[in-house]
């Protein structure tokens, strides 16, 4: 019966006591070979690393190349001197820092608006003037 059965499944007895519930066999380095694969693998991921690492390199060399000939800065480069020229601008203020204003408009000293404010009285008439100094 055993023959008539190993010619029915091609040899395959050791699977069919699998499959029946028998016991799986061991194999005696599947320890090692486990370990073995694990290694690799471990190797594999450090040398993909490792090329990742090479091009972005090799990326960040273009990308200064390009920068180099235009002019051009990195983006921390760029946000590292607003903080710093908004840094040194509000030294000593305790308030939030004050937007560029233009020369002229707005925000200048009371003198600059007395002058200005004379200048145009000069121009009106004189009842106008009269009532504009009161």
């Amino acid at each position: 019966m055993d023959f008539v059965m190993k010619q029915a499944l091609g040899g395959a007895t050791k699977d069919m006591g699998k499959m029946l519930g028998g016991e799986e066999e061991k194999d005696p380095d599947a320890a090692k070979k486990e370990e073995e694969r694990q290694e690799a693998l471990r190797q594999q991921e450090e040398e993909r690393k490792e090329k990742h690492t090479r091009r972005e390199a090799e990326r960040e060399k273009v990308r200064q190349t390009i920068r180099d000939k235009y002019g051009l800065k990195k983006k921390e480069e760029k946000e590292a001197e607003e903080k710093a020229a908004m840094e040194q601008a509000c030294e000593g203020s305790l308030t939030r820092p004050k937007k560029a204003i233009p020369r002229g408009c707005g925000d200048d000293d009371d003198e600059d608006e007395e002058s200005i404010l004379d200048t145009v009285l000069k121009f009106l008439p004189g009842p106008l003037q009269d009532m504009f100094k009161k």
